[in-house]
């Protein structure tokens, strides 16, 4: 079998508060070694993905971005591409009602000093985070009935609308999980076995869709509730949150694979 890496980043690959994965740096390097491919998957744009992947050393591989509404072909990145998913968004949401719409602030509606204080990121990193090519997060500050309706306004003109870690994020369509096949297929494997790591409600599909599936221990927002895969072992859970959660989930994945082939 082929075994691929398919990983969230925030608060999986990357510390919550340092964005750093130091700690899983020996299950990077292992990866490295054998030569199995690493997917980022994340709600991060290519701009913010491109730089981590090359530092990581896996530009030779793709990467899903803007949680699935997106991918990031191997390579060097050079610039945003085609961006007209994310100026259809834009545009979509002026046609929501006046008072739904105010209650939605957008990244497209902050400047990088707002985006910055938002998700915390430095301000390089905030700018990288506004390059946005098929999605659109932002904060919700209605009610929660107000927030249905939002979203079943936007259904009706052709835009999704889900939560991730902390944001209500607005695209056309496509998940991480279903991107995976397309992954698959452009890596040419014919005999896959895919495993998923990620610690937020929207990595749920990715983990259930894998063939093996990691939980990483979450800390700090709303944890992963229990999934029927846990009962047979298809979906585990790491003890250590984080980065240190992800190379010990790696590495016995990585132990496995080595002493069963």
């Amino acid at each position: 079998m082929q075994l691929l890496i398919f990983t969230d980043l925030d608060g999986t690959l990357l510390d919550h508060e340092t964005y750093s994965w130091v700690p899983a740096q020996p299950a990077l390097n292992e990866l490295k070694r054998l030569g199995v491919p690493l997917i980022m998957a994340s709600s991060k744009t290519a701009a913010e993905i491109a730089p981590l992947r090359a530092k990581a050393g896996f530009s030779h591989c793709p990467a899903i971005v803007e949680n699935g509404a997106g991918i990031l072909p191997p390579g060097n990145f050079a610039d945003d591409g085609d961006v007209s998913a994310y100026r259809t968004i834009r545009e979509t949401l002026g046609q929501v009602a006046e008072q739904l719409r105010a209650n939605f602030k957008g990244f497209g509606d902050m400047s990088v000093e707002e985006i910055a204080a938002s998700t915390g990121l430095p301000g390089d990193s905030a700018a990288l985070a506004a390059r946005r090519a098929f999605s659109e997060p932002g904060v919700w500050s209605g009610t929660d009935k107000e927030r249905d309706i939002f979203i079943i306004e936007l259904e009706k003109l052709g835009i999704t609308a889900r939560y991730g870690g902390r944001y209500l994020t607005l695209s056309l369509g496509g998940t991480k999980a279903g991107r995976m096949d397309e992954i698959i297929h452009m890596l040419g494997l014919t005999n896959p076995f895919s495993t998923a790591l990620g610690d937020a409600p929207n990595d749920v599909e990715m983990i259930e869709k894998a063939d093996l599936g990691f939980i990483i221990k979450n800390t700090h927002g709303k944890p992963i509730p229990t999934l029927t895969g846990e009962d047979d072992g298809h979906i585990k859970r790491t003890e250590l949150p984080g980065p240190a959660g992800w190379n010990e989930a790696v590495l016995s994945v990585l132990s496995h694979r080595t002493t069963t082939n």
